[in-house]
């Protein structure tokens, strides 16, 4: 189907525009939609080297985790006769390091998360779960555009633990650095440096910016034309290595409403996934290698249908 450009959607209820509906009132996946068996196949042929680029942090990496959210607890099972062990997670919340915001993460305002589903049908596992991208699967192209690199190349050198805001103009130059033109059915990588910023924080420091109150990251801009250009890429979803994707802290108080979070938009009313805290350190250095930006991306969210995120379970493959 040919999508519609941002201005030509409908207005959104409070401000800005809606793809409620694009793929039918029932549809819980959103964007995922465009990730058709085509768009798979073609993007299949990228592999070239067949080298492989695991893209989870590991489930202890934040210590503690960002935003004041629960460390998994893992218990070794013995069993009898010492020659069988499982485990038991306790406390494991699948957004405290690489992660997926599924669409019912954030609603785009009360009683309006994605394509119209209510409070009650998203904690029910009714509506926008993650359980149902699950069930479609992700298999796609992957493009990285390297903000740091491309940031560095021009003298603009930033500290990713800050509150850095990217434009679009800095979103586009790394686009253009890369070589790479969007498709429709992407999964659209930026690379901020944030993970490479934490590894060499003191624990106090890492103890200190674990509250919401206190932690600030560089990420994109909260502003209408940010969210004109994020929808016009016609992305299937959006990943970083930063907390947020969006600069933090977003800015969620009525005098901000609706720019002041991306997630609304993004998640509440494109139908466009969130990655965050990705691995992107290794990949990118052999993107730089190749001189290719452009890969086969793979991803299996947690098949369960109430989940609001996930582990991201994502692979290049190069």
């Amino acid at each position: 189907m040919s999508l519609p450009s941002y201005d030509e959607l409908p207005l959104a209820a409070r401000g800005g525009r809606s793809a409620w509906g694009l793929f039918g009132p029932d549809d819980q996946i959103g964007m995922l939609n465009t990730v058709t068996p085509e768009v798979t196949a073609a993007a299949a042929k990228l592999v070239s080297t067949g080298e492989v680029f695991p893209m989870d942090l590991p489930l202890d990496y934040f210590d503690p985790p960002l935003f004041g959210r629960t460390a998994a607890e893992i218990t070794v099972k013995i069993g009898v006769g010492e020659r069988g062990l499982d485990e038991v997670y306790n406390n494991f919340n699948p957004q405290s390091s690489s992660q997926w915001d599924s669409l019912a993460h954030v609603a785009y305002d009360q009683e309006a998360f994605f394509n119209g589903a209510t409070l009650d049908e998203v904690v029910t596992g009714k509506r926008a779960t993650i359980g149902y991208w699950a069930q479609h699967g992700l298999a796609t192209r992957g493009v990285l555009l390297d903000l740091e690199r491309s940031a560095a190349a021009e003298g603009r050198g930033y500290d990713p633990g800050s509150a850095y805001t990217f434009s679009v103009e800095d979103v586009e130059r790394a686009r253009v650095a890369s070589g790479v033109d969007f498709r429709e059915g992407d999964v659209i990588i930026l690379r901020t440096g944030f993970t490479s910023w934490y590894a060499g924080l003191e624990p106090a420091e890492r103890e200190r910016i674990s509250t919401r109150a206190d932690l600030r990251a560089c990420g994109l801009e909260h502003s209408e034309e940010m969210v004109r250009y994020l929808w016009n890429t016609h992305a299937a979803a959006f990943a970083s290595d930063a907390p947020s994707l969006e600069v933090w802290p977003m800015e969620p108080g009525e005098e901000h409403f609706p720019f002041g979070m991306l997630h609304r938009f993004l998640l509440g009313q494109f139908g466009q996934g969130i990655g965050e805290l990705w691995a992107l350190d290794g990949l990118a250095e052999r993107c730089v290698e190749l001189n290719r930006y452009e890969f086969f991306l793979t991803s299996a969210p947690l098949n369960y249908v109430g989940g609001i995120g996930s582990t991201a379970n994502a692979l290049a493959i190069l």
